[in-house]
């Protein structure tokens, strides 16, 4: 599975997109944690996040679940909260925000313990019926692997053939299987959080003119002999947006799937938070130069994965930065926000007989 993001806390400096689309999905998150079943009293209350990444855009969700949990059990209640994400995840920046953020959700709360876990969340994370509440935000678009090599384009929305239905077909592959598993893990009374980035009924999510830009300037650095043929060939991002009648397909018998109902299913326009400060202060190479680091950090990890030597650390760096670089100008000369969206949605785990 792809979807590490750029180390040394790259990410989290620069996923303001995913901080805003998560921020859009508290109000669902508050409810979830009032409306979880919370049995005996004397053992601890289980939050589990699913896809962490560097931790800054956990804390205010933490917070607002922890906030929602104290306020029926009291300050005394152990609190577990368990971070998942990928062996590969730069989970020392995430224990530096535990240790340093001034907005980190365990300041002023003894009771409650971060804990970190290195595993695909396409696997058993957690024991069965364990968790109390979940939480995953811009972490399920993810696949649990790369169905082509060679797609064409780096970005389903924008492929086409046999290369867009194998991603079609594996993304509906991956829902179910990421569902069944969170199912197990919850607890009966339990909640589930998921955040996605939104995508119209035709699989279109916004992103698409960034994408293509993208996809350019890696043929472009292909020419100009930085990357190989078959490196650029094979650089793909195993991203796929759904469409919300997609996301509810696996309860469409009954409203049901493996023990979870659906509570709340919401998709919202996504306020580009980069092209409002642009607009107020009209800094142009400042509004690229987000938009760029944004990209960098968030999708060029996946991207470079294709690298004949992925591991060759000093090559990586410098492509890095001469793809930012080509974007940037891109960028300058396509100046338009990121109309994106966002899904919501909350399951509910049935209650035990």
């Amino acid at each position: 599975m792809s979807g590490a993001m750029e180390g040394d806390g790259a990410y989290n400096r620069h996923a303001t997109l995913q901080a805003g689309g998560g921020a859009l999905a508290l109000n669902a998150l508050k409810e979830a944690a009032a409306s979880v079943v919370l049995e005996k009293a004397g053992q601890p209350i289980v939050i589990a996040e699913y896809g962490a990444s560097q931790g800054r855009n956990s804390q205010l969700p933490m917070r607002v679940a922890i906030a929602g949990l104290r306020a029926r059990e009291g300050p005394d209640r152990p609190i577990l909260v368990y971070h998942e994400d990928l062996p590969i995840n730069d989970f020392g920046s995430l224990f530096k925000v535990l240790e340093t953020d001034p907005d980190r959700y365990v300041r002023d709360d003894p009771h409650v313990y971060p804990c970190a876990i290195g595993r695909s969340f396409y696997e058993s994370v957690l024991p069965p019926a364990y968790v109390h509440l979940g939480w995953s935000a811009y972490a399920a678009m993810w696949l649990s692997h790369v169905p082509t090599t060679v797609a064409g384009h780096i970005y389903v929305p924008c492929m086409k053939g046999a290369a867009s239905a194998a991603f079609h077909q594996q993304g509906i592959k991956d829902w179910q299987k990421f569902l069944s598993l969170r199912a197990a893990e919850l607890r009966p009374g339990g909640r589930l959080v998921v955040v996605l980035p939104g995508a119209d009924d035709d699989g279109r999510t916004g992103f698409e003119p960034l994408m293509n830009d993208a996809n350019d300037v890696l043929t472009q650095m292909a020419d100009e002999g930085a990357l190989t043929a078959d490196e650029q060939a094979h650089m793909v991002l195993s991203t796929f947006g759904r469409p919300s009648r997609e996301l509810l397909t696996p309860f469409a018998t009954d409203g049901r799937f493996c023990e979870l109902s659906i509570e709340h299913c919401e998709r919202l326009p996504l306020p580009d938070a980069v092209w409002g400060e642009f607009l107020q202060d009209g800094d142009g190479e400042r509004m690229v130069s987000r938009y760029a680091a944004f990209y960098r950090s968030t999708f060029l990890p996946s991207l470079f994965l294709a690298l004949a030597q992925p591991g060759d650390a000093k090559r990586k760096g410098k492509l890095s930065d001469r793809f930012e670089h080509l974007l940037k100008e891109r960028l300058e000369t396509r100046k338009e926000p990121i109309h994106s969206q966002v899904q919501t949605l909350v399951f509910a785990r049935d209650r035990a007989p």
